[in-house]
């Protein structure tokens, strides 16, 4: 018998998520999201996870979202969860009739470290205002299926004339042998992607910034090894397609450096 994993702690401006809470966010789905990982009460970004919920609800509500706030209600539903490791979603739903940015935060298992070599497919699929982080995206989990079908472990998103953009879950970077090189294009900039840029920085290494096609002058084929990044950590990229990259143990030492280089911030 299959035991099922318990299912996630869920609270909405500090209080137990009811019934209706629930039917609301899921019959609704407008909202925006950044999702955290939680080790003894600390989260790797905090700052940019708390910047990218603001921004988001700016554009999307037209109203700030108080990063204060936000560290309460996740730190309200952490004790609430009975928990100091997990993996937390912090979603900002659309403002009830008497003002402020409602608040959905989920407190769930610690998400496994990523691990092993992936496999990319890509496919022509661009999301909409991918500057945004949020729930649903019906093209991205589709897409993702499909290359699970195909015997890859995620869908790599392109533009028109084989752009490369991110991929359906991750940052896609590229390594050229002197430094990192991230896609130029219309992308949502990830928190560990984030990290990163500033770690590489740090470490007198900093990365680009430039277009990636599939094919032609600045074709996935100039490249030595390929990475990709989420909350979860750094995995190597060992096909995107039919072409095969080396796993470059220098490289994922030197981004393993440069994501620890910044320490967890406290809740």
């Amino acid at each position: 018998m299959t035991t099922q994993p318990p299912a996630p702690y869920v609270e909405f401006d500090g209080r137990p998520a009811a019934e209706d809470d629930l039917r609301s966010a899921a019959l609704r789905g407008f909202c925006h999201f950044t999702a955290l990982q939680v080790r003894d009460g600390g989260v790797r970004g905090l700052g940019l996870h708390l910047a990218r919920l603001d921004a988001a609800n700016r554009e999307l509500f037209g109203q700030p979202l108080d990063g204060g706030r936000v560290r309460e209600l996740v730190r309200h539903a952490l004790e609430g969860a009975g928990v100091r490791d997990a993996s937390v979603r912090v979603h900002g739903c659309p403002p009830p009739e008497d003002g402020g940015t409602r608040v959905m935060v989920t407190v769930d298992q610690p998400a496994r470290a990523a691990s092993g070599v992936r496999a990319l497919m890509s496919v022509p699929y661009a999301r909409t205002a991918p500057h945004i982080k949020r729930p649903g995206d019906f093209g991205q989990t589709y897409h993702g299926l499909l290359a699970g079908r195909a015997g890859f472990d995620e869908a790599l998103l392109t533009l028109p004339g084989g752009v490369v953009t991110e991929g359906a879950f991750t940052n896609v970077g590229f390594w050229d042998g002197t430094s990192v090189v991230w896609p130029d294009a219309p992308a949502l900039a990830g928190t560990t992607m984030a990290l990163l840029e500033l770690g590489l920085a740090r470490a007198g290494s900093p990365s680009a910034r430039r277009p990636v096609t599939l094919e032609g002058p600045d074709g996935i084929g100039r490249y030595r090894a390929a990475f990709a990044c989420n909350a979860r950590g750094i995995t190597a990229v060992g096909r995107i397609d039919e072409r095969r990259f080396a796993v470059d143990e220098e490289l994922l030492s030197l981004l393993d450096r440069a994501y620890g280089s910044a320490p967890p911030e406290a809740l």
